[in-house]
């Protein structure tokens, strides 16, 4: 009779230890996996993003002198950027764009964070109504005072991380 007491004592207390297991266990999987499925739906994203800087070009003619092309009164450098990937990309006042002298460059605000002040960056996509695979991207960067000619450095970075560089020279 002992031993059947202290058989059931020994299943019932293996049954609460295998319970006890299985609840702490069993949400460490789901959260791991979970994790695991944000990560690889992040790269993915990644992946289908890409981006190309096809052209730039600033207000300056060929003997260096400020041509106001679009007539703002602004000095400004235009940026061409093709979306080569696989997913329309959002949230464009969320980009990063870098502009500057070479070995000189400096992040440039979008015109809603600048405050009012230059240099200033605004975008448009010119050949649809989002910036969807094949669409390319206008940004114009703007400054109140013509740059010198040199040679300058420009890189476009996108929400989820791509990036393109380019160097002009004006």
């Amino acid at each position: 009779m002992d031993k059947t007491i202290t058989t059931a004592l020994l299943i019932v207390v293996s049954m609460v230890m295998a319970l006890m297991l299985f609840n702490v266990a069993y949400p460490a999987v789901i959260e791991g996996g979970d994790a695991i499925a944000s990560m690889a739906n992040r790269a993915d994203q990644r992946m289908k993003s890409q981006i190309v800087i096809i052209h730039a070009a600033g207000e300056l003619d060929s003997s260096g002198w400020w041509q106001d092309t679009n007539g703002n009164g602004d000095f400004d450098v235009f940026v061409w950027v093709k979306n080569v990937g696989a997913a329309r990309i959002i949230g464009l006042e969320r980009m990063d764009v870098f502009f500057g002298a070479e070995g000189n460059f400096t992040r440039i605000p979008h015109q809603s964070t600048a405050g009012g002040s230059y240099p200033y960056w605004t975008a448009q996509v010119e050949n649809e109504a989002d910036w969807n695979p094949t669409a390319t991207l206008k940004i114009t960067i703007h400054y109140q005072l013509a740059l010198s000619s040199g040679r300058y450095f420009t890189k476009v970075i996108i929400p989820s991380g791509v990036s393109s560089d380019y160097y002009l020279g004006m």
